[in-house]
């Protein structure tokens, strides 16, 4: 019976253990799975925005939470960074509320698109979305095809206008799928891509566009409590109301992307890098101009090909220093540095010449680096000028004129001493040793001498008799 006693004790031990683990583990999923993340996307959208909302979605799938709150304000940004966004939401197993705030901030262009696609799409007062209508690169919009007769193809037409078209039909296309997909308003989808049509918070909330109005997140999180949404094909049930807010900022990853795919970032790399190198090449053996060139041009490399730029700009670019690098080495009296200067600044103006908001190049960042160019290469240009006047100071040629000293007396051929070096010297008159002569000439390496006393009395005797007559 004590035996027994003492089984039934240890038991009754295990699983009370036992249930205490499973009820700690429950408490510890529960307050796990009942968290809120909260990302806040401000200014363009590209690659930067993209890598941080999917390792933040990737993040919240691990850790279980209830849901994302991505607090927004964008005037827009890149098709490309805009669509892998709207891949990880509508793939994300955690609901995403997209919420458009501060008071006065927007969600235009691709931020439309992104407020269509997520679970819950939320806007503070005084907020306003809309003008999704695609820009293309080279800053040409497409045409207003609001009017269906616009759709036919007008005589004459090259296929510009029907390139305009499919891009203008394709965006319609997919924002009207993310509006079906959550129940929205499919017709103002189509007017925001077509007439870049816009809408406050309070005339969204009339239409359909978006969900909710919300004064705070605090406010959108009491109001989505108990609301219903689909999860992956699966109907969920949000239970928010309480929960704690843990705000993620970007790692030191996504800060990186943000600087390096900033497009003047990438223009001054871009210099920086092609500098070095040239500087490399001019100074072989240089190392440091050469290793910070190549690690800079990788960097802008790897920058522009997430950028919308124009491969024109980036060749007049290229061409601009060429020429005035040519300039440098080949003075042509200004013809090629002014003309690499122009073509300099022409490709540097059209880099980035797309009107997508937030990608193009600051003036005054072209301004600078073009007049700094032009110090550069008018300061070599004018160094490689003074130096090509000035006296050889140094090699064979430094010795014509020199004084050396003859080292034994010869009659013809000899040796002579002339920068402590020895060397095999001719003179057509008989010298003796330790006797001063001048350099005349250079014939291979023999070096063609004459008396320099000879010389000196010769002038003190022409001097003394003009002084007699």
């Amino acid at each position: 019976m004590a035996r027994l006693s003492k089984f039934s004790s240890m038991v009754v031990s295990m699983v009370i253990f036992l249930v205490a683990g499973l009820l700690l583990n429950s408490v510890t999923a529960d307050s796990v799975e009942r968290s809120i993340i909260q990302l806040t996307i401000e200014g363009i959208i590209g690659p930067a925005t993209d890598d941080y909302v999917e390792r933040a979605l990737d993040s919240a799938a691990l850790s279980g939470a209830e849901l994302v709150v991505i607090r927004m304000d964008t005037p827009g940004g890149l098709d490309t960074a805009m669509r892998a966004i709207i891949k990880n939401i509508t793939n994300s197993p955690v609901p995403v509320a997209s919420y458009v705030a501060p008071n006065g901030a927007r969600a235009a262009s691709a931020g439309t698109y992104i407020l269509y696609a997520s679970h819950i799409a939320a806007m503070a007062p005084g907020t306003n979305l809309g003008a999704a209508t695609p820009v293309q690169l080279g800053g040409i919009s497409p045409p207003d095809i609001s009017d269906k007769k616009k759709d036919a193809q007008p005589p004459g037409d090259t296929g510009t206008g029907t390139m305009k078209r499919k891009t203008i039909n394709d965006a319609v296309a997919y924002i009207q799928s993310l509006a079906q997909l959550r129940g929205r308003n499919q017709e103002w989808a189509e007017q925001a891509v077509r007439e870049s049509a816009s809408l406050p918070a309070s005339e969204a909330l009339k239409l359909n566009v978006i969900d909710i109005v919300a004064t705070s997140v605090a406010d959108l999180l009491q109001q989505v409590d108990g609301r219903e949404v689909l999860v992956q094909g699966q109907k969920r049930l949000l239970n928010t109301a309480g929960l704690t807010i843990n705000p993620l900022e970007p790692d030191w990853r996504n800060r990186l992307l943000a600087v390096i795919t900033n497009p003047n970032i990438a223009y001054i790399l871009m210099l920086i890098g092609i500098y070095g190198l040239i500087l490399e090449f001019s100074n072989p053996g240089a190392i440091v101009p050469g290793t910070v060139g190549a690690i800079c041009l990788l960097l802008a490399l790897y920058s522009f090909q997430l950028l919308p730029i124009n491969y024109a700009g980036m060749a007049l670019i290229l061409l601009g220093i060429f020429l005035m690098v040519a300039e440098a080495y080949e003075p042509s009296f200004g013809v090629l540095g002014i003309g690499g200067l122009i073509a300099f600044v022409i490709g540097s103006i059209i880099l980035m010449d797309t009107d997508a908001p937030g990608f193009g190049i600051d003036i005054s960042v072209i301004v600078t680096f073009s007049i700094t160019s032009v110090l550069v290469f008018v300061v070599a240009i004018g160094m490689a000028l003074k130096a090509r006047r000035r006296p050889v100071v140094s090699g064979m040629e430094e010795m014509v004129g020199g004084i050396a000293t003859v080292i034994e007396a010869f009659d013809q051929q000899g040796k002579v001493a002339i920068h402590s070096e020895t060397w095999n010297a001719h003179s057509h008159t008989a010298l003796h040793k330790d006797q001063q002569v001048k350099v005349t000439a250079i014939k291979g390496l023999t070096l063609e001498v004459e008396p320099l006393v000879e010389s000196t009395d010769e002038s003190i005797l022409a001097s003394t008799e003009e002084g007699e007559s």
